[in-house]
């Protein structure tokens, strides 16, 4: 994979690109500056979702909130950590992930671009639902690939390796979704990071789709395009790969990642299996539980 060689180490952004706050220098959207944050961020799309991760910290020593967007930062076990919330959607990936990396990869009072490459590890914790019908409401699921029906990374420069286009194109090839939709792309999380917190946990491809309803195949009073989304994306198999869930930021965490050199890896707790309309009773415990397996193995 290749990331643009513009701008390069040593380049001063402009005030119209690295944009900051004017009342304490910090990164414009989430209002952090490097010191907020931590080496292990956990991501969520649930502002609530942070206290409930906070609240299990030995200490915090960070919180703020800028809109959707809301960080604690403390220790847990000698280890620091960070909780942000993101808010949902594609978009607002491309926000967290360019600034979290704009906080270790550039001086903001230079705006210049760092020589030295720091990379974070980055968890997204958050909630799907099944499209293989064999993977009960509240089990875990870690995703090994991100399918973004999202058009997030089509303005960048990403060229997936061998592997990785062969399997793209084999999605796109089985799908046979025509104009209906853009051409959806495929990125791989970190596989450091999935044996470190998803190892035991279900795996396979998360399609990422860029709504709740009709781009996952919900119908309330709209007519779908496309009626049998679901039905295409479960019949997928390729060796032991299925696509397993949908959610809604997982592809562009996994393309950004890999384009700026950061960890990253989702886990999800499953609420709704699609196949059988089957959902939840109550996720909360499961969530509690999850969150607290995310925190002991980063932690560890």
């Amino acid at each position: 994979m290749h990331s643009s060689t513009s701008p390069t180490s040593g380049s001063r952004l402009a005030e119209s690109e690295l944009i900051l706050n004017t009342d304490d220098g910090s990164i414009y959207h989430l209002k952090l500056l490097p010191e907020h944050l931590a080496d292990d961020v956990i991501v969520v799309g649930d502002p609530g979702r942070v206290k409930s991760i906070s609240d299990r910290f030995d200490s915090v020593d960070v919180r703020i909130s800028n809109r959707e967007f809301v960080t604690h930062t403390g220790w847990l076990n000698g280890k620091r950590i960070t909780a942000l919330a993101t808010g949902i959607g594609t978009d607002n990936i491309d926000i967290v992930l360019n600034e979290l990396d704009a906080l270790v990869n550039i001086d903001l009072e230079s705006r210049r671009i760092k020589a030295d490459h720091k990379s974070l590890n980055i968890v997204r914790i958050g909630t799907t639902g099944a499209l293989q019908g064999d993977f009960p409401v509240d089990s875990y699921l870690a995703s090994r690939y991100g399918l973004g029906f999202d058009n997030v990374l089509h303005y960048y420069q990403y060229h997936p390796e061998a592997e990785t286009a062969q399997l793209e194109q084999a999605l796109v090839d089985h799908l046979n979704m025509g104009d209906a939709a853009s051409r959806p792309y495929l990125v791989p999380c970190s596989n450091t990071l999935l044996q470190k917190v998803g190892a035991d946990m279900h795996q396979g491809i998360t399609a990422t789709a860029p709504g709740f309803y009709g781009p996952q195949g919900r119908t309330l009073r709209l007519p779908l395009r496309i009626e049998d989304l679901n039905e295409r994306l479960s019949s997928f198999e390729n060796g032991n790969l299925k696509v397993t869930n949908f959610e809604m930021e997982t592809s562009a965490l996994y393309g950004l990642g890999h384009l700026l050199g950061h960890q990253c890896c989702t886990v999800c707790l499953v609420i709704a299996n699609r196949i059988r309309n089957e959902y939840s009773k109550d996720y909360h415990p499961a969530m509690g539980r999850l969150i607290d397996t995310v925190l002991e193995r980063l932690t560890q």
